[in-house]
């Protein structure tokens, strides 16, 4: 039987498709961009006719889809969400069910590289996600999504796809096989949109910091937020920039299309650009489709330290909530509770000091609540998402600390510096009292 046939026998509608799923069991879905609406609809037709018992929900950066249909307070009896990260919709839902001494939110720890991995560990009886029309291959691309998405949906023991003309069909290794399908589901409908956060002044007076950081000939990676978009709209001038990144946001596209990365210096993928994610608006997911510089793998290739060390010059980017005397980070935690997840900051952190000439930055602003709290505190508040061991250069408005090969008591000296002069003084007194200095 030749593929359109295949095709053919395993088209379905939606609520025929989302029977496979049991009524008991472990679920899992594409993240963000490549949650499928119409199955994640089918489902929560499925829980209000009273056909499912319980179902674990594994997955990372809920987006509207879900937020729309399962993840609703009213259906977390019978739903238990299995977040990698956290988001406003998950911290909305914790606080909801803390009024009423309810569990709701079952948080996973772990780097994102790990994520495939502990799904495979846990096993997952149906994985749902968006693609591409199927080519003449066979081949249907996922391609806003490599990380955990295409390793889990290869693994699971029932996968339903659900085709959307709209999503991107990119290279690497993000697509799978017509006869890796259980069910085939049409849905044309808009992609998620993620729209990037527009640079503020103070984001590019940290970004003016970074640039100097960054060689021509540097393979370059980015988080999310201000400084990463600054950052890259100041880069359009460098020469010959590689691009080997978790995420694929509109701000780097933009790099991309002004000319200044070339990826010929790249010591593997060379020419290619490499993400495991993109998130962001239509104009980027249209400049990504069928763009054979464009390469998505899943997180476990992307994120591996031993992989982002061979290239040269790697200059990872990632954000910070606070970091401490020590030099420790807290990446993920706020006023009291889970706020995001570790995701791949610290497989960046790592990978890039192990790259010949490659600098590791994590930044932020030096104040939050408007002013009335330091982001650089005596001790963290919440979980080290870096190690201080793994530590090497902060930035923020006030300038750079390079924390690598330093004392304690070096490390104290740099962090106050870059930190806002209202609290240099009570900082230097608790650093006393901790006897770092």
């Amino acid at each position: 039987m030749n593929n359109e046939k295949i095709y053919t026998s395993k088209l379905v509608s939606a609520d025929k498709a989302i029977e496979l799923v049991p009524s008991r069991g472990t679920i899992s879905m594409g993240m963000a961009v490549s949650e499928p609406p119409a199955l994640l609809k089918a489902l929560e037709k499925r829980l209000l006719a009273g056909n499912i018992q319980e179902l674990k929900f594994y997955y990372m950066h809920s987006e509207k889809p879900m937020h729309e249909t399962i993840l609703k307070y009213e259906y977390l009896d019978k739903i238990k969400p299995h977040p990698f990260y956290i988001g406003a919709i998950e911290r909305a839902l914790v606080l909801q069910g803390l009024k009423e001494n309810k569990k709701v939110i079952y948080y996973m720890p772990g780097n994102f590289s790990s994520v495939p991995g502990i799904l495979k560990e846990i096993g997952i009886d149906v994985f749902l996600l968006t693609v591409s029309p199927m080519d003449k291959g066979g081949y249907f691309s996922c391609g806003t999504n490599g990380d955990y998405t295409i390793p889990t949906a290869r693994a699971a023991k029932k996968l339903i796809i659900e085709v959307n003309p709209h999503m991107p069909r990119v290279f690497g290794d993000c697509s799978l096989h017509i006869s890796e399908v259980d069910a085939i589901v049409e849905n044309a409908c808009p992609l998620v949109e993620i729209p990037a956060r527009p640079s503020t002044d103070l984001d590019k007076k940290i970004g003016k910091y970074i640039i100097q950081m960054v060689p021509d000939r540097a393979t370059v990676q980015f988080g999310v937020g201000g400084v990463p978009n600054a950052v890259c709209e100041m880069l359009v001038d460098h020469k010959d920039l590689g691009v080997h990144s978790e995420l694929m946001a509109p701000g780097l596209a933009k790099l991309i299309q002004s000319g200044a990365v070339t990826n010929k210096y790249k010591n593997i993928n060379p020419h290619k650009n490499v993400y495991t994610l993109a998130m962001g608006d239509k104009e980027m997911y249209e400049f990504l489709d069928n763009n054979s510089s464009m390469e998505a793998y899943p997180v476990s290739y992307v994120n591996a330290p031993h992989v982002i060390s061979q290239n040269d010059n790697v200059i990872s980017v990632n954000a910070f909530i606070e970091v401490d005397l020590s030099g420790q980070v807290n990446a993920e935690f706020l006023m009291g509770r889970q706020f995001s997840a570790p995701g791949g900051q610290l497989d960046f952190v790592r990978g890039s000091q192990l790259s010949n000439g490659g600098k590791s930055i994590l930044t932020a602003y030096s104040t939050a609540s408007h002013g009335k709290v330091s982001r650089i505190v005596a001790k963290l508040n919440g979980p080290a998402t870096d190690p201080r061991a793994d530590t090497q250069y902060v930035i923020t408005e006030y300038g750079v600390a390079d924390l690598h090969g330093k004392s304690t008591f070096e490390r104290t000296e740099a962090l106050i510096q870059i930190a806002h002069p209202d609290f240099r003084d009570q900082l230097t007194q608790q650093a006393k009292e901790l006897g770092y200095v």
